[in-house]
């Protein structure tokens, strides 16, 4: 695939349409995630957030509307050739295989192309980013604490390669020392070079380290701007940060 041209979004999502069934769920929904950007998408429980990224991912398929990723339309390809890209989803929920080892979940995030023949590096590479896992690597995934089985979900992610990756939930669930543990390490994955874009419950932190957001009500876009101005917007303050 040639190089996209320069200047163009990483994602551009545009205008589209989702559905479950014959329910509509996301109404004519655009935005853009530029390349080495961290954007969220924040907004209430059912807002639409988590079935926008399993739509960039492939599992859902818009009605209308088009996805473009590195240049690239996404709407032929298939979800399992994403990863091959560099488009690379960690879920909510992490969705580990808990009977596995720490360093075998890893693997699985490594098992085609570039990311297979480099995974020995890479997998050095996020030990260094989570010593814990180091430590584990042994251990099942299924008896690591919640924090540590999200490093895991997170790691694996890493060991494909990814040029852009979405987070879905990171924090849910963690210990507040662990959700700001969690928070520096995605800035620190932007901060060397991967683009994220980040779905998140938490508001405040997530806007704290965000370039640019979207607040996202009942699968619409009603609001966008700089993480730094929406965390001053008085609407944002009412309805998401209870100010």
């Amino acid at each position: 695939m040639a190089d996209a041209t320069p200047g163009t979004p990483m994602l551009d999502v545009s205008g589209i349409d989702v559905f479950y069934g014959d329910v509509q769920v996301l109404w004519d929904l655009s935005f853009t995630v530029g390349r080495a950007e961290i954007v969220a998408l924040i907004g209430a429980n059912g807002a639409g957030k988590s079935t926008t990224l399993k739509t960039i991912s492939g599992i859902l398929r818009p009605r209308r509307g088009r996805i473009t990723y590195d240049g690239r339309a996404l709407g032929d390809v298939e979800p399992h050739r994403l990863v091959e890209l560099g488009l690379v989803h960690v879920p909510e929920a992490r969705r580990l295989f808990v009977e596995m080892s720490v360093e075998e979940n890893l693997e699985l995030g490594a098992l085609r192309g570039e990311a297979r023949r480099r995974r020995a590096e890479t997998k050095e590479q996020v030990f260094s980013l989570f010593p814990r896992l180091r430590e584990r690597r042994r251990q099942a995934a299924g008896t690591l604490s919640g924090g540590e089985q999200q490093m895991v979900a997170i790691a694996r992610g890493l060991m494909g390669l990814p040029k852009l990756m979405m987070f879905d939930e990171p924090s849910l669930g963690l210990a507040p020392i662990l959700v700001q543990e969690i928070f520096n390490v995605v800035k620190r994955i932007r901060d060397e070079g991967t683009t994220v874009l980040l779905v998140e419950q938490n508001v405040r932190q997530t806007l704290a380290i965000a370039d640019r957001a979207y607040v996202m009500e009942t699968g619409r876009v009603e609001m966008q701007g700089s993480g730094r101005d929406l965390l001053g917007d008085p609407h944002v303050k009412a309805a998401y940060l209870g100010l």
